[in-house]
């Protein structure tokens, strides 16, 4: 496999930033349905695929979730074009034998697990939202992840049917002209790193 070129690791890594401002420009359905046919492609445990994702675009459902919002994050969330809830299925498992078929007992693995599957869930949904963050880098969307909200409000408010429970929320849409902070520090290799 050859590696990307510079410009493409730009896009998605080394000029890529945390966004908090977006540009009023509207993202199609059609664009939301792409962005998570390439993130879905991402490898998890036994292709369990446990992430679910919740586009809010309406000015409506933002409403909804907005008493949820940490104060400091409201602004920049009610004006991204779409809100994505990160969420992760408590009963993915249940989908296994569709999405690991030459091995379908591989649902009790997680089932059957201590914990009901859930530590392992929530790991690989939180790696399909990381995917979901690059496949929108990689089409061209601009995205602000954050925490700072209500689990259990937004889970009450949008999941009461289905039972999915939030991770993190991501805010998706096109840079406004609004400065950006400057890149904060990240730890060296010899700090985070060990070869053995």
């Amino acid at each position: 496999m050859d590696s990307l070129p510079i410009q493409a690791l730009n896009q998605l890594f080394l000029d890529a930033r945390t966004i908090n401002d977006f540009a009023p420009t509207p993202i199609g359905d059609d664009v939301l349905r792409h962005l998570y046919e390439i993130a879905k492609m991402g490898p998890t445990a036994a292709n369990s695929n446990p992430a679910r994702f919740y586009f809010i675009k309406s000015t409506a459902a933002k409403e909804r979730l907005k008493p949820y919002l940490a104060p400091n994050n409201v602004e920049k969330t009610l004006k991204a074009p779409v809100v994505a809830i990160a969420a992760f299925d408590p009963l993915f498992y249940d989908k296994v034998p569709k999405l690991f078929p030459h091995a379908p007992v591989a649902r009790d693995w997680f089932k059957d697990s201590p914990d009901n599957g859930q530590a392992a869930g929530h790991m690989n949904a939180t790696l399909g939202a990381a995917y979901l963050i690059m496949a929108a880098r990689a089409i061209g969307l601009e995205c602000g992840p954050m925490a700072g909200f209500d689990n259990s409000g937004v889970d009450k408010e949008f999941f009461a049917q289905n039972g999915w429970k939030s991770n993190f929320l991501i805010n998706l849409g096109n840079r406004s002209d609004a400065p950006i902070f400057p890149r904060l520090p990240r730890l060296d290799f010899s700090e985070a790193c060990e070869i053995v």
